[in-house]
């Protein structure tokens, strides 16, 4: 698959290996780039007022550059805040839920909205890639976002009566503690004032996070498929006019197999990146 990127370094499910990646670094501020400082050297061997103009408009580029960076910085600094907190509000009212009802039928019910909001705001770091102020693969990127859409969207929110299987509190409970330390971790490195405990917390929650999350979503899969294969939901029967047949039924199955050889690569991927962060250990990952 190539190298991967430190994007799943806080995993909470094959989707929470989700996001992580270096911080979210904005456009370059710096007016030391090669091109730059090819620019400026012509300029002064020029001599000339051709030179003079080119190394004008060339400061004007690097000032807008540093305006654009300023602003993406604004801009993926409030970003992560907000979602720390919609994610904190959302741990906050699972466990309010639970010490009121002693029970963990009903939870989902009582906080899907706030699941759905800030899971499908979560496509702006699609966005952010494509723009280029995240410096992740869009693909990686897309796949990470795109798999969280699905468990919420096309699983948990189309399946009702799977709602209060014990498989989705797990994967919820991965989810958010996943979220909220991502999230803050993002938050204090763009505020260049991280704490250790966060990167610690990053570079450790994960071990049990990851597994606990992806047992989650594979049951809840499993318990979906039943459902799924009775009402034949979102399958496309032959014949029609488009001569085109899908069964949503077997696409789960093969979602599910494809956990066995995406897990172990991604969680031994989390444990180098950790050695690398926490102790100082140089890894040379080669390409497939």
């Amino acid at each position: 698959m190539g190298r991967l990127t430190e994007a799943a370094a806080a995993g909470g499910g094959a989707s929470a290996a989700s996001s992580a990646g270096p911080p979210p670094n904005p456009l370059p501020l710096s007016a030391t780039s090669p091109g730059c400082a090819a620019t400026m050297a012509s300029s002064e061997e020029d001599g000339s007022n051709g030179g003079s103009s080119e190394a004008g408009e060339e400061r004007e580029a690097t000032g807008k550059r540093r305006r654009l960076g300023l602003v993406a910085t604004a801009w993926l600094t409030l970003y992560n805040i907000a979602m720390t907190a919609g994610w904190l509000v959302l741990a906050i009212a699972m466990v309010r839920f639970y010490m009121e009802k002693g029970t963990h039928k009903g939870l989902y019910k009582s906080i899907q909205k706030t699941l759905k909001f800030f899971q499908t705001f979560a496509l702006l770091e699609i966005v952010h890639c494509l723009i280029g102020i995240v410096p992740t693969s869009v693909l990686v990127a897309g796949v990470q976002v795109s798999s969280r859409i699905f468990m919420v969207w096309l699983i948990t929110h189309s399946i009702k009566p799977i709602q209060n299987e014990e498989s989705v509190v797990l994967f919820l409970v991965a989810w958010t503690v996943t979220e909220i330390t991502r999230y803050s971790f993002y938050t204090f490195s763009l505020l260049d004032h991280l704490p250790y405990f966060i990167k610690w917390a990053r570079y450790n929650f994960f071990i049990i996070l990851y597994p606990v999350g992806v047992a989650g979503e594979l049951l809840t899969i499993y318990a979906a498929l039943p459902y799924v294969k009775k009402t034949g939901m979102f399958s496309i029967r032959l014949p029609n006019k488009y001569n085109f047949s899908f069964d949503y039924y077997y696409f789960l199955l093969i979602t599910m197999a494809s956990y066995i050889p995406l897990f172990p690569q991604l969680y031994f991927h989390m444990l180098r990146q950790r050695r690398k962060v926490l102790h100082g250990e140089v890894i040379v990952e080669k390409d497939d």
